[in-house]
């Protein structure tokens, strides 16, 4: 992506708007139960990364959405490039747990990376605020809700905020590599995150990176 959505555009499960509504709670507990029967068998492999500069495909999910296909097409990517998904909590805080685990190698640090998103928006309020569908101040009242659904918006923000040149790798049909740039400087570090069916972050790490204790989870219940 390098570079915030274009004001208007629907963001991935926004926080604000109608993001928050029960109908997106619904989705996410509908894919959450499809999660849990995928089989993880890998398929063949894809060839390359689309280049940086491809859209961001902004898809509707609907109740008929099919997750288990999306996440099936997710992890031959994963296996393609070499990475290990290190699967966090969907307890709506998990773009925050997936960010925390890359920056402080734990996802238990999200509630104060959070906050530091969060004063990024209120310090810097020119560069977010056109990309905001609503009250500038609400919305960042909200975002500092433990729960509270991140969105492209406080990635572009963590990406500002941290130096971090923020790489996704999507479950998404046509666009399966994404970047998220710092505006006004150039990145100091990379954060890799999946994203899958535009509801669950996870973080990514090359197989050779994998911290020892990640490669065993002692929680095999995730939500997702």
């Amino acid at each position: 992506m390098g570079h915030l959505l274009h004001e208007g555009d629907r963001s991935i499960l926004s926080s604000s708007g109608q993001s928050d509504t029960e109908d997106d709670r619904m989705i996410a507990v509908i894919l959450s139960e499809e999660y849990a029967n995928i089989d993880n068998t890998i398929g063949s492999q894809v060839s390359n990364f689309p280049p940086p500069d491809v859209p961001w495909t902004d898809t509707f999910i609907s109740v008929h959405h099919n997750g288990s296909h999306d996440h099936q097409r997710l992890i031959q990517r994963l296996s393609a490039y070499g990475l290990f998904e290190v699967k966090v909590s969907g307890d709506g805080n998990c773009q925050f747990r997936a960010l925390s685990d890359q920056i402080f190698k734990s996802p238990e640090h999200h509630r104060s990376l959070r906050k530091e998103i969060v004063q990024q928006l209120k310090d810097h309020r020119s560069l977010y605020e056109g990309y905001v569908p609503m009250n500038y101040k609400k919305y960042c009242k909200k975002m500092t809700k433990s729960g509270e659904w991140g969105d492209h918006i406080t990635l572009q923000a963590a990406a500002d905020k941290f130096g971090a040149k923020i790489y996704l790798v999507t479950s998404f049909k046509d666009t399966c590599f994404l970047e998220i740039i710092p505006q006004y400087e150039a990145p100091q570090r990379e954060l890799w995150l999946s994203l899958w069916s535009e509801v669950h972050y996870n973080s990514l790490y090359a197989y050779r990176d994998v911290p020892p204790v990640r490669q065993k989870p002692k929680k095999k219940h995730w939500l997702f």
